[in-house]
């Protein structure tokens, strides 16, 4: 039985499907668990299915987006599956699962995963400082919020803090209205924000191709940080840092590690860093403002915002999670592991401040936490979204994953359709 979900608790939390033909792979293609199941398994009747596709197709009508997917499933298939529009804007290739998509923050719930999958085997502690990966936060500062005055830190920086976003770093869009904007600014390019080589001009770009994780996390090191760590939640640059510190404490690649821990054992085929050139055309692209050439190889390996995937991919990683760590056999995290990851951090000493969520809800090690009822002490869902508008959760008490895909980078604000309003439409009809 759903239990109702307060709307605005859920309002970036989306994704749904019904199986359309002519935009995805014939389920008999696809693997279990990923045949069509029944959209009524998730209490979506035909009717509330049509108006989630009309939402849908109005934001592509408006030319507000090319194209979007939504997915739903859980361990007996895929009970929704909807895509509508095209790949870009100029093309007639339409949206499938096998459209790559820029997932940017959803980056970083994968990381998380894989310095979870670190700690259980030992090569990692979440208690460990991260100076003993990264030299460059020894002698770790905080700058004053208000004055700009710089102290060293009372608190030692650890691996549990850059899961949990309390570490005190932060990113320069979040922090141009403190003292520690500027800083980051000049320290180094903000690779996420500024895409575009004709407005960022030529040396931005060599900064940009040639910066390698290891190079931003020393950088980041050698600056102060906004707060304690431990006493605050704010969103930047910490799984960037947490990815530095994984391929430190592996001896791998970030690239090379999440191949060996997660996308090769889940079948990941599609995500990856870099979209190779016979790739291309699988791309998908938003209609108003640039996203970074993601066929073009650079020397970042972004923890916190670099990977590309498809919505099967996703959906792969998404039932990985709602099973409790494993798929189709395969170990990716102990369920007392997945457990931990899951549990709330933003207890009576950690300021909300700048949590995008006020007082509701709670954040774990790397995903949100969102009440799925009244009851802010409930069950909650858990999982989280990218800046190009991807979005997925997962509802293990509601017994279901979610996958939203699109790319959408600016422009206006008045999207007919968007992950917010799919959340809300997805929870509103499994909740009649």
């Amino acid at each position: 039985m759903f239990r109702p979900a307060l709307l605005f608790l859920i309002t970036i939390l989306a994704c749904s499907c019904t199986t359309d033909s002519n935009n995805t792979r014939p389920a008999t293609d696809r693997a279990q668990p990923f045949n069509a199941i029944s959209a009524g398994q998730f209490g979506l009747d035909e009717a509330e299915v049509a108006q989630i596709r009309r939402e849908m197709q109005r934001a592509v009508d408006v030319g507000h987006i090319s194209g979007a997917l939504l997915w739903v499933g859980n361990g007996s298939g895929v009970g929704l599956l909807e895509s509508v529009g095209t790949q870009t804007q100029d093309s007639s290739t339409p949206v499938t699962t096998d459209s790559i998509f820029r997932i940017y923050s959803m980056t970083k719930p994968i990381i998380s995963v894989a310095a979870m999958s670190l700690v259980e085997s030992g090569q990692l502690g979440l208690d460990d400082p991260v100076s003993d990966y990264l030299p460059s936060f020894l002698g770790l500062q905080v700058i004053d919020s208000a004055t700009g005055d710089i102290r060293p830190a009372n608190n030692t920086m650890t691996i549990r803090h850059l899961l949990t976003h309390q570490s005190g770093i932060v990113q320069q869009p979040f922090a141009m209205n403190t003292p520690l904007g500027p800083l980051y600014r000049d320290s180094f390019p903000d690779i996420l924000t500024r895409p575009d080589p004709d407005a960022v001009g030529a040396s931005f770009m060599e900064a940009f191709n040639t910066i390698s994780a290891q190079d931003l996390a020393a950088r980041i090191g050698q600056l102060p940080v906004l707060f304690e760590p431990g006493t605050a939640w704010h969103y930047g640059h910490s799984t960037d840092v947490l990815g530095a510190v994984l391929e430190v404490a592996s001896g791998q690649t970030l690239d090379d590690l999440l191949a060996d821990r997660i996308f090769g054992p889940l079948s990941m085929k599609d995500t990856s860093f870099w979209v190779d050139e016979k790739d291309a055309s699988r791309v998908a692209e938003p209609i108003f403002g640039p996203m970074t050439d993601n066929t073009r190889v650079r020397g970042m390996l972004a923890g916190g915002h670099g990977l590309n995937s498809t919505a099967e991919d996703y959906a792969r990683f998404a039932l990985m999670l709602l099973n409790g760590g494993t798929l189709d056999g395969t170990h990716i995290l102990s369920a007392s592991g997945l457990d931990l990851m899951r549990e709330g951090t933003l207890g009576p000493g950690v300021s909300r401040q700048y949590f995008f969520y006020g007082d509701i809800g709670d954040w774990g090690l790397g995903f949100h936490l969102q009440p799925t009822t009244d009851d802010p002490d409930g069950p909650h869902n858990f999982g989280w979204r990218g800046i190009g508008g991807t979005l997925f959760l997962v509802d293990e008490e509601n017994d279901f994953y979610l996958i939203y895909m699109v790319q959408k980078w600016g422009g206006p604000d008045d999207t007919p359709f968007t992950n917010d309003i799919a959340a809300r439409m997805v929870y509103e009809a499994m909740r009649n």
